[in-house]
């Protein structure tokens, strides 16, 4: 049994608690139900944005507790001060620390795209995203059948927010592409050893339609990671830990973003493809 395995079985238990506490009639009298939702892929691509999407993960099954005391609003708001293209929330509680009020926190603080990273299994969590304060919601293709992706993407799409599909492999991808999908997004970790290789993003580029935005997630580390995925076709980079480890998040995501922006730059000055060993 792989973690996904015992985060779903343990989310399967918990929704039924959760519906009955908050009824979907209720989360759609939230304020944010009746908003609009910002566009990630428009803001993915655009020139004067990183392509980063900046995520706030205070701990992960792999890596336990990773920043208990993150500060939502500073963050948040110093990661799209820093550049970042769009902000990822996790919301899951039991693994990864996180609630559903630091996205409505980071919603009250930001006007940019946020992504509700957490583990979709039932159409009742597109309806609570929405009522959070989201603008597009996570698939795991690993976790779902074809047939869900397609149901759920359609009722999030109908609720006016995007969807990012999470793939692992190539088997994962050419079962789980369809029409209402707006991202698809390659994670680099092995799911069986969390073991990483950009190897897998640049293995699964040229697969992934080209009317979808392609970002690559888990385990960049450097602005020559990201020059080595915009070579092959990715426009996003979804980084949490790498940012998460410091105590001020945001100060380690501007580094990051100067560097990959001083980096592009030299690239193009001298004319190379890719920047000289």
């Amino acid at each position: 049994m792989t973690i996904l395995d015992q985060i779903v079985a343990y989310k399967r238990s918990a929704l039924a608690e959760h519906k009955e506490l908050y009824p979907a009639k209720l989360l759609e009298k939230s304020l944010y139900f009746a908003s609009p939702t910002v566009s990630l892929t428009k803001y993915l691509t655009r020139p004067d944005k990183s392509g980063i999407i900046a995520e706030i993960k205070r701990a992960s099954p792999s890596k336990g507790v990773i920043n208990k005391y993150v500060s939502i609003e500073r963050t948040s708001i110093g990661y799209m001060q820093a550049g970042a293209s769009a902000l990822s929330i996790l919301t899951d509680e039991k693994f990864f620390h996180g609630k559903n009020d630091d996205l409505k926190a980071a919603r009250k603080f930001n006007y940019c795209p946020i992504l509700r990273k957490d583990f979709t299994i039932d159409e009742y969590q597109i309806i609570e995203a929405k009522s959070i304060g989201a603008d597009a919601i996570l698939l795991i293709a690993a976790i779902l059948t074809p047939e869900e992706i397609k149901q759920f993407s359609k009722t999030a799409q109908s609720l006016g927010l995007e969807v990012l599909l999470e793939v692992h492999n190539r088997e994962e991808l050419e079962r789980s592409v369809c029409d209402s999908l707006n991202v698809v997004g390659v994670n680099n970790r092995n799911l069986h050893d969390f073991s990483l290789s950009l190897e897998t993003s640049e293995e699964l580029a040229h697969l992934i339609p080209n009317s979808m935005v392609k970002i690559s997630e888990s385990g960049i580390k450097s602005a020559a990671d990201v020059h080595r995925l915009r070579s092959v076709g990715f426009q996003g980079f979804l980084i949490g830990e790498q940012f998460m480890q410091h105590s001020r998040p945001e100060e380690a995501c501007a580094e990051f973003i100067r560097e990959v922006r001083s980096y592009t730059s030299t690239v193009k000055a001298l004319g190379f493809a890719e920047m000289p060993s």
